[in-house]
């Protein structure tokens, strides 16, 4: 009997249901041709030049952080002051 109904249902089925849009066609990217940089572009040296420049300026190291040399600290003064309690 599954058969018989099936087969009658089928080609029925397949009037009713909607068919599905088809998809558009998607468009083709651009081509982005970028001419590579020149390496004795006189533009491109001195833009290198100013970045070296900002990066030396700006360079501070540990050198900065570092408040004792090999003697020990650079300041003469005490760094512990007597309190009131305990002397």
């Amino acid at each position: 009997m599954g058969g018989v109904v099936k087969a009658i249902v089928k080609p029925i089925a397949k009037l009713v249901t909607p068919k599905p849009p088809s998809m558009p066609a998607a468009p083709k990217p651009k081509e982005i041709i970028a001419e590579p940089p020149k390496v004795d572009d006189p533009e491109r040296d001195e833009e290198v030049q100013k970045k070296r420049a900002a990066i030396r300026r700006n360079r501070k190291g540990r050198s900065s952080t570092i408040l004792t040399t090999a003697d020990g600290l650079e300041d003469n003064e005490l760094t512990t002051k007597k309190t009131l309690l305990g002397g």
